[in-house]
């Protein structure tokens, strides 16, 4: 998968999900469900099981969702709890018939649904668990690699910057987007934020953007554009030449207000290095004019040494011959 997608297959005991919102007021809203799933990479399996009878004000919206219902006989007929075993069932089916499908999520707090967990994760499946806070086992949350409470779903991002009231809409709509997708990025723990990564997250988010409906010809320009308002930071790739946010939200303030640059550091520092104190007094560098008195200058410049000469070799006095020239003869 690019950029390191997942592909996600989804399987819901909605009887369970049922029992979780029992005396509360709100209803399960299955969009906060997948918008929330959609981050971790390409959902291509939706499933859901319950007797729809009972539960028949909630099909709608979960045909909407493109969700496969399953139906299944009330536990009178059967005599057991068919949903467990046939999403069981489903579920390890497509573990060994699709092996592009590397992560398994199940919509549940039901503790029986461990040992199914463990295999997947057996089979090298990423597991991701999701449920209700007050009716999630916790043998079953800690079993799997990832488990989301519903009741965070939905609530309000904390880096996301304010947008410009005054922008167009349609520029308002795709900044929004974008926002939602870089926010979306850093809860998967994801450091460099790429582009075309940031561009196939906000696809999935919603499969209807296309950076031309909201005035640009391609997704740098938006980008560009995001960064003259001040929302994101661009950097450019030396490799490939492409935009990397650096940051955006709060991430820029933190940055604003954090410590000083390392560039203001070595500007101290070379501003400190420059004068030195020798005995309460000042020196200029090495050339320059000195500052301190003529006896101190003295006294701190090293003194030579003497290098030893040789001593000088006497030359002997010339030696007198005793023997006369009379006495020579031919």
């Amino acid at each position: 998968m690019t950029n390191g997608d997942r592909s996600l297959a989804i399987f819901i005991d909605f009887e369970n999900l049922a029992l979780g919102f029992q005396g509360r007021r709100d209803r399960f809203d299955i969009v906060r469900v997948l918008e929330r799933l959609v981050e971790k990479g390409k959902i291509v399996c939706k499933k859901a099981y319950a007797d729809w009878s009972r539960f028949a004000s909630f099909t709608t919206q979960l045909h909407e969702a493109a969700i496969e219902l399953i139906e299944i006989p009330r536990r009178a007929q059967s005599g057991k709890n068919s949903a467990d075993i046939r999403l069981c069932v489903d579920a390890m089916d497509l573990s060994y018939s699709k092996d592009h499908i590397d992560t398994f999520v199940v919509v549940s707090g039901d503790s029986d649904f461990s040992p199914l967990v463990s295999k997947l994760k057996e089979l090298g499946k990423h597991v991701i668990g999701l449920g209700m806070q007050e009716s999630t086992s916790d043998l079953l949350r800690d079993n799997c690699d990832e488990f989301i409470y519903y009741e965070d779903l939905g609530q309000a991002p904390t880096l996301a910057p304010t947008i410009d009231t005054h922008l167009p809409e349609t520029k308002r709509k795709a900044f929004a987007l974008l926002l939602e997708s870089l926010l979306a990025l850093r809860r998967e723990n994801k450091e460099v934020l790429w582009s075309s990564m940031i561009k196939d997250t906000m696809k999935r988010k919603k499969p209807s953007f296309n950076e031309s409906y909201h005035g640009y010809r391609t997704f740098s320009e938006l980008l560009e554009d995001a960064q003259k308002e001040g929302l994101v930071d661009l950097e450019t790739d030396k490799r490939s030449r492409t935009y990397v946010v650096t940051r955006f939200g709060e991430e820029k303030q933190v940055q604003a207000e954090g410590t000083p640059t390392l560039a203001k550091k070595k500007s101290r520092r070379r501003r400190g290095s420059s004068k030195r104190k020798v005995q309460g007094a000042m020196i200029e560098p090495k050339n320059g004019p000195s500052l301190l008195p003529a006896d101190a200058v003295q006294s701190a410049a090293p003194t030579e040494t003497p290098t030893p000469r040789e001593p000088e070799m006497e030359t002997p006095p010339p030696v007198e011959s005793t023997i006369d020239d009379r006495d020579i003869r031919f």
